[in-house]
Formats: C-alpha cells, sequence, structure tokens
C-alpha cells in the first residue's frame, strides 16, 4: 500500500463498454465537454457525437464500430475508445481491449440487459482489465441502490462495490455521497456537482454504506480487517490505496453513479480514472511488454478512408516512435510510418512522434493487420495478444449488380474485412457467388451499406444456396455409347457401367474389371472422368454421394477412339442410368450449440422444434451462472436465420455455433417443394 497510486502515469487509454443503448456514446460527449475538449455536448439522437460519427451509425443511431477521441483533464491526457454495444459488431471491443489501461463499463438497471453486461464483464475478467462500472441514468432510477446492486451481482465473477450512494429527494435522486471522500454532493445540470453537509438521514445511510465498502475492501487487506473488528476509522489515504490496489488487481468492480445525458457524475469519475486507473507501465507488464527499448506497439483497429489511405490505430506500449520509422510486425510484415495522427473523434492532426503511452493511428501501413504488434527492432515482434473472431452466424450470397464491378466488389470485400475482421467471406464453388458471413442481421446490413456507400459497390443478395447432395437406393448395369461420324476421323466410345449405392458417407468409389482388353487401358482413366461428370448433377439437380461405379465391359474403334469419346461415353451412361437407381434428396444436418440465458431456454427449445430440431440435451453453461447451453441436430435449411430468432428471445446475447454432422434422407412432399424451388432458380 505504500506507492502513491494517484500520481500521474502518461498517456491513459480507456475504454467504453457496455450494453447496447446503455449510454456509452453519450458518456464520451460529456467527459469531451466536461473536459473542455468540446464546447458542448453532441447527441446521438441528433447526429452530432463525436462518437458514432460515421454515416452507418448516425443512420442507425447506434454503435457499429469504435471510436477513439483524446481529452485532457487535470494535466493527463486521455483517449477513450468507445466500444459499440452490440454483440454482432462485439468484434472491435474485443480488438481494443488488450491495450487499454482500464474500461468504463456503462450499464443501467435494466434486469434484460443483465446476459449483455455479463458477456462484456467476463472479456474483462478474462484479459484481466481494471475496470470501473459507471451506474448510467440514475436520474430515471425506480428502486434502491442495494436492489440494483444486488440485481447486477450475477453478472460480476467479482464484488461490485458501491463507491457511491444516491441522495433522493421524495422519489427523485438529486445527488450522491462519495463513500471514500465521505463526501455529499447535489447534482447541477451541466455544470459540476455542489458540494452540500453530510447529515441527518443521509449520514446514517453514508456510515452504513462505507462500512460495507470497507468489508468488501478487508477481504483482501488485514490490517483493514484488523481496524473494523477493532471498531478503528482507517486513513482516507490508505482506503484510496485498497481501492486502487484492488481495481488493480482485479479483486473488486467499484461502482459509479451519473447520468451522462445531464453530464452528472462525469467529474467524480474522471477522478477515480486519475487516481486509481493503472497507467501505461502497468499495461505493459500485464501484456508482458515492459522490458522492451524498441516502439513497441498493437493495432487495435484498421480503418480505410476514402481520401486518406489505410489508417491504423495503435496503443504505443513501449519506446519512442517517429515518423517515416520501419516497423516489423508479428504476423512477418513490414512497413514505413507515412504519417502520425492524434486522434480525437474525426478531427486528426499530425504530429511528429509519439510517446508511451500515446494511442495514435499510423498512416499507410499497407501490410499490417488489426492485432498486430509492431516493433521499431530489426526482428519481429512476439504477438502481444491473440484475438480471434468468433464463429459467424449468418451468411449472405452476394454478386455485384454490374458484373463489371466483379473486381471492385472483390477488392471492397478485402478492404472490409481489413476493418472488421469478424465478417467472412467464402467463394461457392458450385454458384460461383461471394457468401460473406457475419455475426447477425444488422452487422450484415451494414456491411452492404459501407459496400455501396464507401466503396460504391451495389450488391445483389440473397439467401446462400444450401448444399443439397442425392444419392441412390438401387443398383443397375448401364452402358454408356458415343459415337459420332462427320468426315475424317469419328468419335467413339462404349461403356458398359455398373452402378450401385454404398453406405452413406462412404463417398465416390470407381473400379473397373475389363477383360480381354475390351476398353484399352489408356482410356479408363477418362471413363472415371466422365462417371465424375455425370455425377456433378444428378436426375434431381443436385451432386451425387455415395455411389460405386464399376466398369465392366465396352468397346472401343482403333481409329475413332479416344479420351474424349470414352469420357462422354460414361458421362451419357451415368445420365441415363441414374435416374433408373432410385435418386433421394439429401439434406445437411448440423450439430448446433446454442449458448443463453437460463430464463429464455424454455422459448430456444419451442423454436428449435419448430425449425425441425432433434434436441439432444441442455446443461447449463460450464462457468456461467444464470446460463444454459442447448444442443440439437438441425436441417441446414432451418439455421439460415436462426440467429435473428434467437436474438430477439435472447435480449440480444444468445448466440451459436454449428459443425456439420451428416446428410440425411428428404422424401415425399419436402423434397418435391426442394426439387421444383431448384429448378426454378436454375
Amino acid at each position: 500500500m505504500g506507492q502513491d497510486v494517484r500520481s500521474p502515469r502518461g498517456p491513459r487509454c480507456i475504454a467504453l463498454v457496455g450494453p447496447f443503448q446503455s449510454g456509452k456514446t453519450t458518456l464520451l460527449e460529456a467527459i469531451l465537454a466536461r473536459t473542455g475538449a468540446i464546447k458542448n455536448a453532441g447527441s446521438v439522437d441528433a447526429g452530432t457525437s463525436v462518437g458514432d460519427a460515421t454515416p452507418e451509425a448516425r443512420h442507425h443511431k447506434m454503435g457499429v464500430g469504435l471510436s477513439a477521441a483524446t481529452t485532457t483533464f487535470m494535466g493527463d491526457s486521455y483517449t477513450f475508445i468507445d466500444c459499440p454495444g452490440s454483440v454482432e459488431f462485439a468484434h472491435d471491443m474485443r480488438a481494443a481491449l488488450p491495450a487499454v489501461d482500464a474500461a468504463v463499463v456503462v450499464c443501467e438497471a435494466d434486469e434484460k440487459k443483465l446476459p449483455q453486461l455479463q458477456i462484456i464483464l467476463r472479456e474483462l475478467e478474462d484479459l484481466g482489465i481494471p475496470r470501473f462500472l459507471f451506474l448510467n441514468k440514475i436520474d430515471r432510477a425506480n428502486q434502491r441502490i442495494r436492489e440494483t446492486l444486488a440485481m447486477l451481482q450475477p453478472a460480476s465473477r467479482v464484488p461490485l462495490v458501491l463507491r457511491q450512494i444516491p441522495i433522493w429527494n421524495g422519489e427523485l435522486i438529486e445527488g450522491f455521497v462519495d463513500l471514500a471522500l465521505e463526501r455529499a454532493f447535489v447534482y447541477r445540470e451541466h455544470k459540476p456537482s455542489e458540494v452540500v453537509a453530510l447529515e441527518g438521514g443521509n449520514l446514517d445511510r453514508e456510515k452504513e454504506a462505507r462500512f460495507s465498502m470497507l468489508e468488501k475492501l478487508a477481504d483482501h487487506d488485514d490490517a483493514l480487517m484488523e481496524q473494523l473488528l477493532e471498531d478503528i476509522q482507517p486513513p482516507r489515504d490508505a482506503v484510496f490505496d485498497d481501492l486502487a490496489r484492488e481495481l488493480r488487481e482485479g479483486l473488486i468492480c467499484p461502482v459509479l453513479l451519473g447520468a451522462a445525458a445531464r453530464e452528472n457524475g462525469v467529474l467524480r469519475l474522471m477522478k477515480a480514472l486519475r487516481h486509481e486507473a493503472p497507467g501505461i507501465a502497468e499495461t505493459a507488464k500485464r501484456l508482458d511488454a515492459s522490458s522492451q527499448k524498441d516502439a513497441l506497439a498493437y493495432v487495435f483497429k484498421t480503418l480505410h478512408l476514402q481520401h486518406g489511405g489505410k489508417l491504423s490505430l495503435v496503443r504505443l506500449l513501449a519506446g519512442h516512435l517517429d515518423d517515416g520509422a520501419t516497423l516489423q510486425s508479428s504476423s512477418g510484415e513490414a512497413g514505413r510510418v507515412s504519417g502520425i495522427l492524434a486522434v480525437s473523434g474525426a478531427h486528426d492532426t499530425k504530429r511528429p512522434s509519439a510517446e508511451p503511452g500515446d494511442t495514435v493511428a499510423l498512416g499507410k501501413l499497407d501490410a499490417i493487420k488489426t492485432g498486430d504488434t509492431l516493433s521499431s527492432g530489426k526482428t519481429a515482434p512476439a504477438a502481444l495478444a491473440q484475438i480471434a473472431p468468433v464463429p459467424p452466424v449468418l451468411a449472405m450470397s452476394l454478386s455485384a449488380t454490374d458484373r463489371k464491378d466483379d473486381v471492385k466488389l472483390g477488392q471492397a470485400l478485402l478492404r472490409l474485412n481489413e476493418e472488421d475482421p469478424s465478417l467472412t467471406m467464402i467463394q461457392n464453388p458450385r454458384t460461383h457467388d461471394i457468401v460473406l458471413w457475419g455475426q447477425g442481421e444488422m452487422h450484415l446490413r451494414v456491411a452492404l451499406e459501407r459496400l455501396r456507400d464507401r466503396f460504391g459497390v451495389n450488391v445483389k443478395s440473397q439467401p446462400p444456396a444450401i448444399g443439397y447432395q442425392e444419392t441412390i437406393r438401387k443398383s443397375i448395369t448401364q452402358r454408356g455409347r458415343h459415337k459420332k461420324q462427320s468426315g475424317g476421323h469419328g468419335q467413339f466410345g462404349d461403356v458398359v457401367l455398373e452402378i450401385k449405392p454404398v453406405p452413406r458417407g462412404t463417398g465416390f468409389e470407381f473400379h473397373e474389371k475389363v477383360v480381354g482388353g475390351a476398353v484399352p487401358r489408356n482410356y479408363i482413366g477418362a471413363v472415371e472422368e466422365g462417371v465424375v461428370d455425370g455425377l456433378a448433377k444428378g436426375p434431381l439437380g443436385f451432386p451425387v454421394i455415395d455411389v460405386h461405379v464399376t466398369l465392366i465391359d465396352g468397346s472401343y474403334h482403333s481409329v475413332d477412339s479416344s479420351d474424349l469419346a470414352f469420357r462422354t461415353a460414361a458421362r451419357i451412361g451415368m445420365s441415363e442410368g441414374l435416374p433408373q437407381c432410385q435418386p433421394v434428396l439429401l439434406e445437411p444436418i448440423h450439430v448446433v450449440e446454442i449458448v443463453c440465458p437460463t430464463e429464455a431456454t424454455a422459448k430456444i427449445n419451442a423454436i428449435l422444434s419448430a425449425r425441425r430440431g432433434q434436441i439432444l440435451g441442455f446443461d447449463t453453461r460450464e462457468g456461467w451462472a444464470g446460463w444454459d447451453c442447448v444442443r440439437a441436430t438441425m436441417p441446414e435449411a432451418e439455421i439460415g436465420d436462426l440467429i435473428v430468432e434467437l436474438r430477439s428471445a435472447t435480449a440480444g446475447a444468445g448466440s451459436f455455433t454449428r459443425t456439420f454432422d451428416r446428410m440425411a434422407e428428404v422424401t415425399g412432399r419436402a423434397a418435391d417443394q426442394i426439387i421444383a424451388a431448384h429448378r426454378v432458380a436454375a
């Protein structure tokens, strides 16, 4: 406890995180206004905020990517990273977190948002990021603070420790008591709070709440525990030291109150960050980067500006970085810095260099990507963090509206993926369409808007093709004959094929049992190729699988036979033979694993049943209090927009993963409808 934890620690980087629409961007505006970075706080609804400034964010009135803004407070520099709240855009938050000194988790007293809050707190807990909880919209509170804290506590694996209690005036909150300072403050709208006398009922409540706070701190401080047992008031500095140490060690999560829209509670939050949040030295140590002499930086976001080229947002963790420096990356690439920009919303200004702790944008590092670690040393540095995107859950098939834009579309998608690695692009080998995978409906919608508005590519989108296949139930023997005479050398190939089904999952097998040279050895490879051609599209219109074909006989012409003729003959034999083999449609079945809050499990089971899902079982989600994990098998055709219904049933918190399991037969009316729809589409 001897260290002065309240001394300045260089430029700080603080993440603003929290559930969707909890007020993160509004809090950023309030901080920037209170610290003098902007004259007046902007508004998300009016489209005047520093954060959420992209056209897509303005249009949807929600964060769809992170924003960064820098300000100063009491002589110290702070860069705030405003992270999107929606789970669909969570990769931006996850990529930024390793670089920050601390996080402010903005939440409100809304039980429906508890699962989202738990997801965010779990990320911070797993990464060891010190965190404050800012209980926003306190002016709308309709229950006592103890009840709110009890409701929020299950979301956190460490104790939530009240740093303030509200001062009530009837049913309204008019101020707060700081339990560490032992002072009372009355809110003033858009102005600093005013100190008032701490007396009467407020004094009694303060003593009780302060003792509760000290008890939680004493769980990790034997000296403080002794003082409490002996009814000795601990020194105020020792209490602040404990608060700071236990915050940094992840033993507690302090809770502060406020109303960002009224700029209430903002200065108290800033003072807590200044005095208690760790600085760059502690962050570098957490990332095992404290012994570095060379410049060392972590890339937490990539941006492609319409006129400014590529920007890499980085946090400098060690060393001095000059404009023009050559940097090695952990991915083996290198690049020369072309411009260092201070980040402050949309107003970036050039600077000649950066020092440890600075959050800056580096220009024209074309080969560098989000998540890379950069060093000015001669060798590639070890990666400081590994942030893999979570598996995607929703797909759409894309093609350029104008075919001449195909190349442009490909380039635009690569840039989109650089900005947002949680988007995945796959080329469908059968339809040749590009399948874009994302984290949800809004995620893909915003991706299409960026393609159109920023990259000038109009696209057509539709649900991706389902991987239907077909197989056969009956064995037959079929002759395939190709004979063509058109002057000069003709074409002649003749084969007899034995076609039979094999067990599911066996795949395609080809053998030959030709005797007496009926088909010369040099043509057998061409026959197999022709058989494969015939399996590419079966009588129902889909690829044929699990078939064993044996070449048993045939004939040839010494002049007119060729590889092409025998390949054609084999293809004819397959196309004429397969319809007689009792073809049957197959659909892909996946094992789906859904994670959801326990109160939504019954709804999830109903959703699965309605989508032809077979529930395999469910259990509590390991390590997640109040969550379940449901396993089921489900046809691929039913998984398409499952995430939309799932998120609706879980207040935006549920998700799923899937793995291919098997191909299963589809018969009757369902098969007829699929085959008819496929023929119409073709």
